[in-house]
């Protein structure tokens, strides 16, 4: 029971940076206006993305994939538990 503690603290840890991953995208892109490139032409809006901004995003939603991995596989092994005699082949 001890190990499927540990592997549902690394489940909460993965939704932790799934969450963090989630708030660093919605902070990657920002608007900003352009001048008009001749007399009298409208002003445009353009987005300009933060590129150390979207590798945290990056790391964070990895990490977040990893430790999904871990955390399920391992509650996976502690669930089951073969019973297997040390003569079986």
């Amino acid at each position: 029971m001890r190990s499927a503690g540990r592997h549902i603290v690394v489940l909460v840890l993965a939704v932790a940076a799934a969450a963090a991953a989630a708030l660093c995208w919605s902070q990657v892109v920002n608007m900003v206006e352009v001048a008009p490139v001749t007399e009298g032409q409208p002003a445009t809006a353009s987005a300009v993305y933060d590129p150390p901004m979207m590798l945290l995003t990056l790391l964070l939603a990895t990490t977040a994939g990893v430790l999904t991995v871990l955390g399920l596989a391992g509650m996976r092994r502690a669930v089951t538990h073969p019973t297997l005699d040390t003569n079986t082949p």
